[in-house]
């Protein structure tokens, strides 16, 4: 057994642990392609081990070690599904219940911002037009925001709202890209819509 690295001190998501150059990311870290730094991804304790004695990268691996039970944690790249919680004029927010098909055991918040909702257009999206609270949406882990929430996007066709319930209480079901139609009592309401089957 190797011993762990001696440093070891209290991380938070986000938090900056160093360079590429310098460390290697293990559980809980990933690398930002923008800055080539490594970040926290989830809290708990930081931790460096050293690379094998036959490895020819020297560098440390880096590895946040969560002080809860490990469950999946969002990661820039992940599809994850997220429950719309707020709509206001620029953004939406979300809590994100299942990474991939795992469910979270913690809790983490996304935001989706107006440039973020689709492809085209951008400058037309209308979020009141486009997600409602309570919606569950498919989307893609952009980054790591500000204020410890994650930047998602739903901007492909196989992302955007996959299950949203009318105001009679009815499951709606999908009519076109931007519409949902309650099949209790025929009223449409405009959403983004995932592609079905993608």
């Amino acid at each position: 057994m190797k011993e762990r690295g001696e440093e070891e001190d209290f991380v938070t998501p986000g938090e900056v642990l160093g360079k590429t150059s310098e460390l290697k990311p293990g559980n809980g870290a990933y690398v930002s392609p923008q800055d080539n730094t490594v970040y926290a991804s989830l809290a708990g304790i930081r931790s460096l081990t050293p690379p094998p004695p036959e490895s020819a990268d020297l560098r440390p691996t880096v590895e946040v070690i969560g002080h809860k039970a490990h469950g999946p944690v969002p990661e820039p790249g992940a599809i994850v599904l997220a429950r719309v919680t707020k709509v206001m004029a620029k953004m939406a927010t979300a809590d994100i219940v299942c990474v991939g098909p795992k469910s979270v055991r913690e809790k983490f918040t996304g935001i989706i911002r107006q440039q973020d909702v689709r492809a085209t257009e951008i400058d037309k999206v209308e979020m009141h037009s486009s997600f409602r609270p309570g919606d569950i949406v498919k989307a893609l882990v952009l980054s790591l925001g500000d204020a410890r929430a994650y930047y998602l996007s739903t901007a492909k066709n196989e992302l955007g709202v996959v299950s949203a319930e009318s105001a009679a209480g009815a499951t709606m079901v999908p009519i076109s890209w931007t519409e949902m139609q309650c099949p209790s009592t025929g009223q449409i309401e405009q959403r983004k819509v995932a592609k079905v089957g993608a």
